[in-house]
């Protein structure tokens, strides 16, 4: 199995077994790739989720040769050879194909052919030699057949069954299915205006193997909202005739052709045909659900890890017209210090009373930033803080995305930290804290609903929840996390814990307070050497007695750069402060066979900058003066911020209700294949207005002149 998922992936076949056995010992992924690049060889998370993936996939295989290989023995038909190809067989549908006469069926139409005794006049046919087959028919009439027609349509339905169980004559099927399969779709008669958003495929003829991966799923959602109908399948007469070529011998009599051809016919148009397409769409399908999986998953990823404002005081805005504007102030740690209500736009129009509010707690509780959420109202009530006068406070003003904000409001997560608040102060928290922490807020909430992504709802959804998941990990981690400030949500994802030792770290931390070291993690409940080792590592202290607990410095790693400053008779607190001490250190003799070249690369990078944040400090922005569609004309340059990115192109926030989508054509004069060669989530830009189509509430933007 090690070999063959190092030639899969194309990778060094010890490193695979080092790194699966690192996975069954229980290590995370972020931990191999931090701390373990001596055994993997240096492999990043991508390569080492890879080889997770293809080594479930590959147990998967061998559970199924396990279970095909039981099944036939116990039919007392398992022979050596046999045995030998289902062993030898790692591909799922070739292995289905050697099973699949031996496979238990229920009643078919050639079963009953049997039944009645017809089994030897398909014998008949299939063998070719007889000349003449009415009068053989004809000795096969009894009790259940009747006519020599009758016998004769029981032994092609039996000969349909062979050709169909036949592993070459699938072979050949699908092998056109996989050259020459089309999909073809067409709008449900009377259903055009009901499936206006899909008018694109009304008429649709493309190969299966080009289509795109956005389109197959658009069709699909369509057929099952019944605006579409669709067929996958190559062209029938070329099967058809590569198929007879195949079963027929050139010296056939023909008398016995024209039964084979009906039995080939039928076998192909019954039971072959819809069994490989479905197989064919299943795994177009599937390479489908994997791209647009890979594209959310970046789009979280790179959403996750967006530019934080930082740890200072914010006053947080969810906009509203007739129920009003929810401001929150925070704290520096997000804590709510006070919350009320403002009226500043219309239908209200309390511009007065809600300057006054705005002003007076940003100078009681000396308020660095203010988030403005971008719902309804955003613009407006953005417009209403900037033209506040803060006098001589400098005040960043942001609109910060509010997607799902209301489902974390409502979730079990919201209410436990803010039992006695409603739904909107909550939800203004969520902006003001996203401004603050994007990651530390954003975990709270299903990936599904933060706005980013493809068709995610149409999606594997076991699949997707587990790269998700995957995601959120990797970026916790890759981030670090204040052991002492961390909600017990987001420590949930730090390697190695999870939902029940996190909330053991809170309990300790409520009755003993903070944690001073990375040690005495030890003595929260239930918390092992096993957690220990793959979590210290992703946890920081600050001001911590020892200054390599707030480093990613693992704990085990704790004697060598206490030694290279004994060896240069000075403190680790002054190798972290100084480079000329640093600068002598020679790395190759403190090598070991477990903390090698790249862990010690890593831990003087670490001792450069320790503690780092990997991520940006975000950034005030302000949109062009425009409020709605109807103010855009062609050829207008914008500011806008991607807030989405799909397999076609961006989708780019321009201030307005509507976002612009940005096609990957309109992207760079060169020929992009992935929008994320050339964009990121959150990235501000300058955009061209192309077309505006006010009808459908579409508008497209170029990047290219």
């Amino acid at each position: 199995m090690i070999q063959r998922i190092a030639s899969i992936l194309n990778l060094n076949a010890q490193a695979v077994s080092r790194v699966i056995d690192l996975l069954k010992e229980g290590a995370t992924i972020p931990f191999i790739s931090r701390y373990r690049k001596e055994a993997s060889g240096g492999m990043d998370e991508v390569q080492i989720m890879a080889i997770r993936d293809e080594w479930e996939r590959q147990e998967e295989i061998e559970k199924r040769q396990i279970t095909i290989l039981k099944a036939i023995e116990e039919q007392g038909k398992l022979t050596d050879e046999l045995a030998e190809r289902i062993k030898t067989t790692f591909d799922l549908h070739l292995l289905e194909d050697i099973y699949l006469p031996y496979k238990k069926k229920r009643q078919t139409r050639a079963q009953k052919a049997r039944e009645k005794g017809l089994e030897p006049l398909a014998d008949l046919i299939w063998e070719q030699k007889v000349k003449e087959i009415d009068s053989e028919a004809e000795k096969f009439l009894n009790d259940q057949v009747f006519s020599k027609e009758e016998a004769l349509e029981g032994a092609r339905d039996i000969i349909a069954e062979r050709v169909n169980e036949h592993e070459k004559g699938r072979g050949i099927v699908r092998e056109h299915f996989e050259k020459r399969a089309r999909m073809v779709a067409e709008v449900v008669k009377e259903k055009e205006k009901e499936g206006a958003n899909y008018q694109d495929y009304f008429e649709f003829d493309k190969p299966l193997n080009k289509v795109q991966p956005h389109q197959l799923l658009a069709i699909l959602r369509a057929e099952n909202e019944g605006i579409l109908r669709f067929n996958v399948a190559p062209n029938e007469e070329f099967v058809l005739k590569d198929l007879d070529g195949f079963f027929i011998r050139h010296n056939c009599p023909e008398a016995l052709e024209e039964h084979l051809l009906d039995a080939i016919e039928d076998a192909y148009k019954r039971l072959m045909r819809p069994s490989i397409s479905t197989e064919f769409l299943n795994a177009a399908k599937e390479k489908a659900d994997d791209y647009s999986i890979h594209i959310f998953a970046e789009n979280l990823r790179q959403l996750l890890l967006a530019s934080p404002l930082g740890s200072c005081r914010v006053l947080a805005l969810d906009p509203g017209f007739a129920s009003g504007c929810k401001l929150v102030c925070l704290s520096e740690t997000g804590d709510l210090l006070e919350n009320t209500i403002i009226y500043p736009t219309q239908p209200h129009n309390r511009t007065l009373d809600a300057s006054h509010k705005v002003l007076s707690l940003v100078e009681k509780h000396n308020i660095a930033a203010i988030a403005v959420g971008n719902g309804t109202a955003g613009r407006e009530t953005e417009a209403f803080v900037r033209g506040l006068n803060f006098g001589d406070r400098k005040m960043n003003i942001f609109l910060v995305n509010e997607s799902g904000a209301s489902i974390y409001s409502a979730s079990e997560i919201a209410r436990q930290e803010f039992p006695n608040e409603d739904v909107t102060v909550r939800g203004a928290v969520s902006i003001g804290r996203r401004l603050m922490d994007p990651l530390a807020e954003l975990v709270k909430i299903d990936p599904k609903s933060i706005g980013v992504g493809q068709y995610q709802h149409d999606v594997d959804q076991r699949k997707l929840q587990h790269k998700l998941n995957a995601i959120v990990e990797s970026c916790v981690n890759a981030v670090g996390i204040d052991l002492n400030t961390a909600s017990e949500y987001l420590l949930t994802y730090v390697s190695g814990l999870g939902p029940s030792l996190a909330h053991n770290i809170v309990e300790y931390r409520k009755t003993n307070g903070a944690f001073k070291s990375r040690k005495e993690l030890m003595k929260v409940a239930r918390l092992g050497d096993k957690a220990f080792e793959q979590a210290a590592g992703f946890l920081r202290i600050r001001q911590a007695k020892n200054p390599l607990d707030n480093t990613a410095v693992h704990p085990e790693a704790y004697p060598v750069v206490e030694k290279m400053a004994k060896d240069l008779n000075c403190k680790v607190d002054d190798l972290i402060k100084s480079t000329e001490l640093r600068k002598k250190i020679e790395l190759r003799q403190y090598a070991t066979e477990k903390i090698g070249l790249p862990t010690l690369h890593d831990i003087m990078k670490e001792l450069e900058k320790p503690g780092r944040d990997p991520r940006e400090t975000r950034q005030a922005f302000e949109f062009a003066n425009i409020h709605s569609i109807k103010d855009l004309s062609e050829g207008m340059s914008l500011p806008g911020v991607v807030t989405n990115i799909t397999a076609f192109g961006a989708f780019v926030d321009i201030g307005i209700k509507q976002n612009g989508l940005i096609h990957k054509s309109k992207m760079s004069h060169k020929f992009i294949q992935d929008p994320n060669e050339v964009l990121k989530l959150g990235q501000e830009l300058e955009v061209t207005i192309v077309s505006i189509d006010i009808d459908r509430d579409r508008i497209q933007l170029s990047l290219i002149d």
